[in-house]
C-alpha cells in the first residue's frame, strides 16, 4: 500500500474511509501553515484553498467548496504557471456552482474562464478545449442542445487534432449530446481511428456519466466489442452499466441478459472472483426480475464457486445474501440455517465488517421471528466489532432498541437512529465542555438540529464547531436518503 505523501492526498485517503471531519481539518492545517509561510493570496495559498474545495466538493459540502474556489481564485497569478493555475480554480469553481444548481452564475464563471482561455493559450491549443467541456455540460442540463452541440463539437475536433487523450471525454459528452437531442446519428464516430487507451478512457468516461441512457450504453458495447472483443475489460464494464441501467429504469429481463453477458466473459476468463460477484448480482437480478427459484438455484451455484475459492468472508456473503432471499421466499428454515452458516464462516476469516453483517442479517431474522433474546445476544455481540456509520450497524441499531422494548422490529426506528449516531458523530468531534445540548431529530425526511452552548466558544472552536456540523450534515443526509 502506498503512504499517502501530500496533505491533500492523505484528506483524499480519509475521504475514502468516510472520516469528512479528519479530511477538512488536514486540509484546513495545511491552509493555516501554507497562510503563515507564503501569506493569504500567495499562489501557494491558492493551491491550497483549491485543495480544500476539492475535499469539500467530495464531501458533499459545495457551498464551503465554492467559496474556497472563490478564494483561490481572487489570488493575483505571478507567473505563468500560476496564471495556469487560476484558469483551473475557475473551472472548478464554475463545475461547482453547476453541481449546486447555481446555473447562472455557473454560466458566467465557465464563460469567463473561456474567455480567459483563449487569451492565454489562443482557440486551438488543448488548454482551451479543457475550458468547453464544463461549458457544454452546463448548456446540456439548462437544455439548450443546439449550443450545447456546437461547444461539444469545437471540444472534439480541438482535442483531436491536438491527438490529445481528453478527446475520450470531450466525444462522450457529444454523445450524450446527440442522444439528448434524439438525433438518430451514430454516436461514437471516430471510435475505430482511436488508440487502444484511448478507446478505454472513452468507455470510462461514457459509463461514469450520470445520467446515461440505455442507448448510449447499447452502441458503447457495440462499439467495443467489435473493435476490443466481447472479453476486454471495457466492455465487460460497459455490460455491467447497462445491467445497472436496466435495475435503474426497471428493466429487469434486460438487466439479467447483461449479467450474463458479464458472469460468461469472467468465467472464460478463469476470474473465479469476479464470476462469484457477478453471479451474486445475477441472484439479485433475477430474484427482482420475479424469478424468485431461478434466483435461489444462483445463490447454489455461487456458493460452490465460493467453496472452490475458500475465502471464508466470500462464503459468509454469499450465504447471508442466500438466507436473505430464502427468508423472503417464506422458507425460515433454511433461510436460518445459511444465515447461522454465514456467521459462522464470517468467524473464520479477518474481516470484522463482513461478521458485524452476517450477524445483523441472522439478528434481524431471529427478531422477526420473535425470538428476542437469541436475537438480542447476536446483535449485542456483533454491533460493537462494526463501524457505527455503516448503513448495517445503524440497522442493526435501531432493531437491537426495539429488542431492549420487547418489539419484533424496529424497522421503522432506522431515523430516530441515524438522528442518534448524527449526534454521536458531532459529540465525539468536539471539545467536553462546549455543548450543553444538542437535539438531533428527522422530520419530514431532514434532519433538525437544536444546538445549546455550555460556554462563549472561541473563534478555533466555532469554526470546529461549524466544520463538524456541516461534515455531519452532509454525511448522514446521503445515509438517510440511501434508508
Amino acid at each position: 500500500m502506498t503512504t499517502p505523501s501530500t496533505p491533500v492526498e492523505t484528506a483524499f485517503a480519509l475521504l475514502g474511509e468516510g472520516r469528512l471531519v479528519d479530511a477538512q481539518n488536514v486540509m484546513t492545517r495545511e491552509l493555516e501553515a501554507v497562510t503563515q509561510r507564503h501569506g493569504a493570496g500567495s499562489p501557494e495559498w491558492a493551491s491550497v484553498q483549491c485543495d480544500l474545495g476539492n475535499v469539500l466538493l467530495n464531501g458533499d459540502q459545495l457551498d464551503r467548496a465554492i467559496e474556497c474556489f472563490r478564494q483561490a481564485v481572487s489570488a493575483a497569478p505571478r507567473d505563468h504557471e500560476s496564471h495556469k493555475d487560476q484558469l483551473t480554480y475557475l473551472m472548478n469553481l464554475g463545475m461547482a456552482l453547476r453541481m449546486a444548481g447555481r446555473l447562472d452564475e455557473a454560466e458566467t464563471e465557465l464563460r469567463r474562464g473561456l474567455q480567459e482561455r483563449q487569451a492565454f493559450y489562443g482557440r486551438e491549443h488543448p488548454g482551451y478545449a479543457f475550458g468547453l467541456q464544463p461549458l457544454a455540460e452546463l448548456l446540456l442540463e439548462r437544455g439548450d442542445l443546439p449550443a450545447a452541440r456546437q461547444v461539444a463539437e469545437e471540444a472534439v475536433q480541438n482535442l483531436w487534432s491536438n491527438s490529445h487523450a481528453h478527446v475520450a471525454d470531450a466525444m462522450a459528452l457529444r454523445a450524450a449530446v446527440v442522444d439528448a437531442a434524439g438525433s438518430p446519428e451514430p454516436l461514437f464516430l471516430g471510435l475505430d481511428q482511436l488508440p487502444d487507451p484511448v478507446v478505454d478512457r472513452l468507455a470510462r468516461a461514457v459509463t461514469g456519466r450520470r445520467p446515461v441512457s440505455g442507448r448510449v450504453l447499447t452502441e458503447l458495447v457495440t462499439a467495443l466489442e467489435t473493435r476490443l472483443g466481447a472479453d476486454h475489460q471495457a466492455t465487460v464494464n460497459g455490460w455491467s452499466a447497462l445491467a445497472n441501467h436496466g435495475r435503474d429504469i426497471g428493466d429487469q429481463a434486460g438487466r439479467v441478459e447483461a449479467i450474463e453477458r458479464v458472469l460468461a466473459s469472467y468465467d472464460r476468463q478463469g476470474r473465479a472472483e469476479e464470476g462469484l460477484m457477478a453471479s451474486l448480482g445475477l441472484a439479485m437480478a433475477q430474484d427482482d426480475a420475479g424469478e424468485a427459484e431461478a434466483g435461489l438455484l444462483t445463490y447454489e451455484s455461487a456458493y460452490e464457486r465460493a467453496e472452490r475459492i475458500g475465502r471464508p468472508e466470500l462464503q459468509s456473503q454469499v450465504l447471508r445474501n442466500w438466507g436473505l432471499a430464502l427468508k423472503e421466499a417464506g422458507r425460515p428454515v433454511p433461510a436460518e440455517q445459511r444465515l447461522t452458516e454465514a456467521l459462522t464462516q464470517a468467524r473464520r476469516g479477518a474481516d470484522h465488517e463482513m461478521a458485524g453483517r452476517a450477524g445483523v442479517a441472522l439478528g434481524l431474522f431471529l427478531q422477526h421471528e420473535n425470538r428476542l433474546p437469541e436475537a438480542r445476544t447476536i446483535l449485542e455481540e456483533c454491533l460493537p466489532a462494526m463501524d457505527p456509520l455503516h448503513p448495517d450497524a445503524l440497522i442493526g441499531r435501531s432493531h437491537l432498541g426495539a429488542v431492549l422494548d420487547g418489539r419484533t422490529c424496529g424497522c421503522g426506528d432506522l431515523p430516530a437512529t441515524t438522528a442518534a449516531a448524527f449526534r454521536e458523530f458531532v459529540v465525539h468531534q468536539l471539545p467536553a465542555d462546549l455543548l450543553a445540548r444538542l437535539d438531533v431529530t428527522v422530520e419530514d425526511g431532514d434532519f433538525k438540529i437544536d444546538v445549546e452552548l455550555r460556554r462563549e466558544p472561541a473563534q478555533a472552536e466555532l469554526e470546529q464547531l461549524n466544520n463538524v456540523m456541516e461534515a455531519a450534515y452532509a454525511e448522514f443526509r446521503r445515509r438517510l436518503v440511501r434508508s
